[in-house]
């Protein structure tokens, strides 16, 4: 198993954990596209794990992977800030990329801390709720094994720094 395939694996068993806790106050579904707007930064690791499910897409659905390229390119000349995430099916409001997704998507939604961050709840789940319930439902997430498995991509390919999700998928063969 790679280290990305080890993390995606921690962070997912995570994630299941916080929705475990969070019960009716999680409303993340399928069709809920809150937070796939507008540009947000992504690891070089993410960016290649994007690349490698966009490339794997395109072996199972060629059609589909010619349209999030398609979007991918308009996001990168229109760098707005509500531009839908260019892995975002406008027909489905799911992701084309969903088991390739960066890590901040897969985080999103509970409350979730990685190291001192603690990274946002949505908005539209936890309506209603005390801090004391939010944060009965938080669970933790290290972000070494990240950090270290982003810089090893870095040093591996050159490219350093944060992208986003679309100047990611322009970028892939």
């Amino acid at each position: 198993m790679s280290g990305d395939q080890a993390l995606i694996q921690i962070v997912d068993a995570a994630l299941a954990e916080a929705a475990r806790k969070s019960g009716p106050w999680l409303v993340c579904r399928p069709g809920c596209t809150e937070c796939c707007l507008g540009p947000f930064p992504i690891t070089q690791l993410d960016a290649r794990r994007l690349r490698e499910g966009l490339v794997e897409l395109e072996r199972r659905d060629p059609q589909r992977a010619a349209g999030v390229r398609e979007r991918a390119r308009q996001a990168v000349a229109a760098t707005t800030d509500d531009q839908p995430c260019p892995a975002l099916d406008p027909s489905t409001g799911t992701c084309d990329l969903y088991a390739a997704r960066p890590i901040t998507c897969r985080i999103f939604g509970p409350p979730v801390r990685c190291g001192s961050e603690a990274v946002g709840v949505c908005e539209l789940c936890f309506q209603g709720a005390s801090d004391e319930e939010i944060a009965a439902c938080q669970v933790e997430v290290d972000p070494l094994l990240e950090s270290q498995l982003s810089n090893e991509v870095e040093e591996s390919t050159g490219a350093r720094g944060e992208t986003s999700v679309a100047f990611a998928l322009v970028t892939a063969q």
